[in-house]
């Protein structure tokens, strides 16, 4: 979709030539959201593309995701043997409504930004013990673990003019053993729940929440609990009005779905 109100678009390419944000502006990265309905309260986009990140690093601590790096991109990531949760990498770019021709063009910075409950690169990171790297508008920059990122149904921490830079993964959590559910309610719909379970070397046992939920939910326990134990564990956790509730699944099927698929993680991890 053409937008019509758009009067400039500014092409920095490093971080002392972004412009004072003003009312108006946003961030351009993949735009696959941006150019799908009218924006009229819009008259600029500054165009991250030009600052030419690097979309994908990875060292002795981890892995490093630009804002910028495409779902492809991140799709196609050779990983390292030892790296045992690497298939949730595929698996949460599978959970994406959208095609392929979305997949080389959406960012992993833009779906987590966006804060939809299904957004799956927001299940990912999430899961991955993700931190987010926030370059703020006044200067100066902080760090937030995904989870905490966002703060609701498109709604998260970012103030006017602040840009995600980038989610760094710790290299412990990619070597976590992992176990993967996610169910909608048409064979190719959005997420109505999508949970990852991990164990760590000491047999810790972690389990992420998303898409039922209107935020991330993370349950830790120093070991993999039984079952009527995990059951509680949500029940506690997750307050009934946190489930969403939309076109895609009502909050008491989010919430019968969520117990069962947890179920379904720890049967498989333990």
């Amino acid at each position: 979709m053409d937008l019509n109100t758009i009067t400039a678009v500014a092409r920095p390419k490093a971080r002392s030539e972004l412009p004072v944000w003003t009312a108006g502006d946003a961030w351009l990265a993949g735009g696959t959201w941006l150019f799908s309905e009218p924006q009229a309260h819009l008259n600029r986009l500054i165009d991250l593309a030009t600052l030419g990140w690097p979309a994908l690093t990875s060292d002795a601590n981890g892995l490093s995701i630009a804002a910028t790096c495409t779902v492809a991109e991140l799709d196609a990531l050779t990983c390292p043997p030892d790296w045992l949760a690497a298939p949730l990498i595929n698996q949460c770019c599978r959970a994406f409504l959208a095609s392929f021709k979305i997949w080389k063009t959406a960012t992993v910075g833009g779906n987590i930004c966006m804060s939809l409950p299904a957004g799956p690169m927001i299940s990912l990171t999430a899961a991955l013990e993700g931190v987010c790297t926030i370059w703020q508008a006044g200067g100066g920059e902080r760090k937030i673990a995904v989870a905490d990122f966002v703060t609701g149904d498109q709604t998260n921490v970012l103030k006017p003019g602040d840009l995600l830079r980038q989610i760094d993964i710790p290299l412990a959590a990619l070597k976590r053993r992992s176990a993967f559910r996610q169910i909608s309610l048409t064979p190719v719909g959005r997420s109505a729940a999508l949970l990852i379970g991990s164990i760590a070397h000491d047999g810790a046992f972690a389990l992420t929440v998303t898409a039922s939920t209107k935020r991330p939910v993370k349950l830790a326990f120093t070991k993999i609990p039984d079952a009527d134990e995990l059951r509680e564990a949500i029940l506690q956790t997750i307050p009934d009005a946190l489930y969403h509730d939309d076109v895609h699944g009502k909050p008491f099927w989010r919430k019968h779905m969520t117990l069962r698929l947890a179920s379904e993680i720890r049967d498989e991890l333990a």
